[in-house]
């Protein structure tokens, strides 16, 4: 079997400002997108697939605008392998200090026969001609094969290796309706690799673009990386086409928080994630879901009764990362129907009343037939629970607590 590469380190490709954007409620005008390529630049992306230049005057001026600002990651263009494309992709990246071509074709039979109606013979030679234009345009040219996937193998390996040899240095091989698993997306990579030698060789980077139509691009792009993929293309939040694309904050967070398993590491500032998430919220016209992994509102929030116990005790009971790691304001105990007298109590504490047992046992009664009432519990809510001796022994008034 082919033994991993030699380099640790996973490059961040982020098409938040392109595939992301491509999502219904997600476009940017270019002035919110070059807000969003600074948050991603401080988020230390490697490199920012700025648009599709050729799909719009909007995009080609939103490109060359962030080429202008935007200085540490590598800006791209996507382009179809069309002549036409490809010219106006070099034209946005102009002032790029650093700059990549990214050209895509299909390589599946579906694709071919029903979108493009060509041959694989075509399909080849466009391809080869494509990398080639690119290549006298930009140094940096990246192929890939759509729907890599559900292509014959032997019709992307060859694929590949046409993309190779006319130049290509990134060749990425998207998971693009999001059909794979895990262990099937693992394996192309593999095979690709053990058939074309010139792939470890020469350094050739491998990318994974993973959608999340059966919920499986972090899974997908992760086993991507155990079977040599170096550079991750995801989004903020996970937008994108349909089901979306892999989030980069799960990626970052999962490939340092089981560093153990994958052995690499990325550039991303992890501390930068949830603002940066935050950022991208403002920008268009939806939030994280609350329960979204690392960044939603509930990520670090404890209703449970056994696990708010177990958090007072110690905050690894049922926390895999502190919510400072990526940058959320802390954890909260969220006092509802489902939690225990050891929440209740902290937080009354918190308030400034200390109760006996046989107290918090009487006002613990009393906060279940609330809480079975009422969906949200509030702090004014607590107080009016406690019988007036108990008020009136706090040494402070309640308007003095933050």
């Amino acid at each position: 079997m082919t033994t991993a590469p030699n380099s640790n380190h996973v490059f961040i490709f982020d098409t938040t400002l392109r595939d992301g954007e491509q999502s219904p409620g997600c476009s940017m005008t270019t002035q919110e997108k070059l807000s969003m390529a600074h948050a991603l630049e401080d988020l230390g992306v490697d490199i920012l697939e700025a648009g599709f230049a050729m799909a719009s005057e909007g995009d080609f001026a939103a490109i060359a605008t962030i080429t202008q600002a935007i200085r540490k990651p590598r800006i791209t263009s996507l382009a179809r392998a069309k002549s036409e494309d490809i010219v106006m992709a070099a034209r946005s990246l102009e002032h790029a200090d650093r700059a990549r071509i990214h050209v895509f074709l299909a390589s599946s039979d579906l694709h071919l026969e029903y979108k493009l109606k060509i041959s694989r013979e075509q399909a080849l030679i466009q391809a080869a001609e494509s990398v080639r234009q690119a290549r006298t345009l930009c140094d940096d040219v990246e192929f890939s094969p759509e729907d890599a996937t559900r292509s014959d193998r032997d019709f992307l390996v060859e694929m590949v290796r046409v993309a190779i040899q006319a130049g290509a240095t990134t060749i990425n091989m998207p998971d693009t309706v999001g059909y794979s698993t895990p262990e099937e997306y693992g394996q192309m990579f593999l095979e690709v690799r053990e058939r074309i030698p010139a792939i470890d060789a020469e350094g050739i980077i491998l990318s994974s673009h993973c959608h999340d139509d059966l919920g499986l691009a972090v899974a997908n792009s992760l086993a991507a990386v155990q079977a040599g993929a170096r550079q991750i293309e995801c989004t903020v939040n996970g937008i994108g086409e349909r089901a979306g694309n892999a989030a980069v904050e799960e990626i970052a967070a999962a490939l340092y928080v089981r560093s153990d398993r994958y052995g690499v590491s990325t550039s991303v500032k992890l501390d930068n994630l949830y603002a940066t998430s935050q950022t991208l919220g403002q920008l268009i016209t939806f939030g994280p879901s609350p329960n979204k992994a690392i960044v939603g509102a509930n990520a670090f929030a404890h209703e449970s009764g056994i696990h708010q116990h177990g958090m007072l005790a110690n905050p690894l009971c049922y926390e895999i990362m502190t919510p400072a790691l990526v940058g959320a304001a802390g954890t909260q105990l969220v006092l509802g129907k489902h939690s225990g007298r050891a929440a209740l109590r902290n937080r009354l504490e918190q308030l400034g009343y200390t109760l006996s047992r046989e107290e918090l046992q009487q006002t613990y009664y009393r906060f279940v037939a609330l809480a079975d009432r009422k969906k949200n519990i509030y702090d004014q809510d607590l107080v009016g629970l406690l019988p007036q001796q108990i008020r009136d022994r706090r040494p402070m008034s309640y308007a003095e607590v933050d």
